[in-house]
């Protein structure tokens, strides 16, 4: 089968390869997401604790976070299509460990191996987008994509919950791995090769060690992605929260999980929208802090609720769709203005931005998740605290000038 051919660059994306970049971008989220509602379950069934249990994000997410460094870098020197390809396949082997799994200590292999190779289409689809297009176009086509992708986080629990109730939690992951299989597939047929020979990177060591250190010594990149970190840690904090926030403080059952995450995620669905209106008119910027400022208003709110009314269904959850919208106003400008200062080495750069998002939420889901979700005051004021901190590291970031586009 010939391979798929590379779209206009100053034209359109088409709408089937839309879809597959979200769909490379959702991985993650299912793998997180999916098994949230089957945690007392599975507890029960490999005889683990709590803690236990969730240590298997942990188990995810550290290896997620170290291959981070390596998926741009590989794409930069085999090509996007291989890479992306290549993780995906493996992927779905790993998961078909989780499916086996009864111990706890081989769920956490499973999951351990899952993170080693699911990050690489989310990683490689933005290097991917910087490939085709420029500017405001590229802002519109990650704002599209982010609208489909956020419907991965109100689904997934849903999902899993439903399969939970009909099948046991094992049936979670056989779910998984048929939707990794058919993600495959879809990008067998559909994703071009977006770079070219001529333009791929050495990964001879020193030319590596060379190109990391630039890009982890760079303030403007390190801010931005920083920010763009503690400002998502403040709503992945209640993703990771969500079994005892949801099921112990408002005593929802584990199909129930749609009324955090439906109406979270509408927000993050609009805030796309928003954002992609705004592509070529406002200042990325700028819109920037006009989605710090509706994160803000929604953080202040939760505090609020959660200082003066008792934990209750729904109050809690209220001022989360307000903190998704602003949240999905400012990921792309702050994604593609971080990777405009690497522009030959968009792969690499890429990786190091996921590398600090995601060690950012290896703590929360180690450290901070844990410590906060005794109280939902505690939660709010976690993401309060997030927020805070990436509004202030945005801040220090100078008035660059806008790169020139391509000819």
């Amino acid at each position: 089968m010939a391979e798929p051919q590379l779209p206009e660059r100053h034209g359109k994306a088409p709408p089937g390869l839309v879809v597959l970049l979200a769909a490379l971008s959702t991985i993650g989220p299912f793998s997180i997401d999916t098994y949230l509602p089957a945690f007392p379950a599975i507890a029960r069934s490999l005889s683990a604790t709590d803690l236990q249990v969730q240590q298997t994000l942990t188990a995810y997410m550290l290896p997620f976070a170290f291959m981070m460094l390596w998926h741009g870098a590989l794409s930069d020197a085999l090509g996007r299509r291989r890479v992306i390809l290549g993780g995906i396949l493996l992927y779905v082997l790993a998961t078909l460990v989780c499916v086996f799994a009864q111990r706890i200590e081989v769920l956490w292999a499973g999951r351990a191996l899952q993170g080693l190779c699911a990050g690489a289409g989310m990683v490689v689809s933005r290097a991917v987008v910087r490939d085709l297009f420029d500017g405001a176009a590229a802002q519109k086509l990650m704002s599209h994509i982010a609208i489909l992708f956020g419907i991965a986080p109100a689904i997934a629990p849903i999902i899993g919950g439903w399969i939970h109730a009909w099948f046991d939690w094992h049936g979670i992951f056989v779910f998984l791995a048929v939707f990794g299989a058919a993600i495959f597939v879809l990008a067998w047929r559909r994703l071009p090769e977006t770079l070219p020979a001529d333009r791929r990177q050495s990964l001879h060591p020193v030319l590596l060690a060379r190109a990391y250190g630039q890009v982890f010594s760079h303030g403007a990149f390190l801010r931005y992605s920083f920010a763009l970190a503690f400002c998502f840690n403040g709503m992945f904090l209640y993703v990771l929260s969500a079994p005892v926030f949801l099921m112990r403080h408002l005593g929802l059952s584990a199909q129930a999980f749609g009324w955090m995450f439906g109406p979270a995620v509408l927000g993050l669905m609009t805030g796309s929208w928003i954002s992609g209106r705004l592509a070529g008119k406002v200042s990325p910027r700028r819109t920037v802090f006009l989605g710090l400022g509706v994160m803000g208003a929604g953080a202040a709110a939760n505090l609020l609720l959660n200082a003066l009314v008792a934990p209750a269904f729904p109050w809690p959850l209220l001022p989360l769709p307000p903190y998704a919208l602003g949240l999905a106003m400012v990921m792309p400008a702050l994604q593609l203005m971080a990777l405009d200062h690497f522009p030959e080495r968009r792969g690499l750069a890429s990786s190091c931005q996921s590398v600090i998002h995601t060690g950012t939420n290896v703590l929360t889901a180690a450290i901070l998740a844990p410590l906060l979700w005794h109280g939902t005051l505690a939660l709010a004021g976690g993401m309060a605290a997030s927020l805070i901190l990436g509004a202030a590291i945005f801040a220090l970031v100078p008035r660059m000038p806008r790169p020139a586009p391509r000819t």
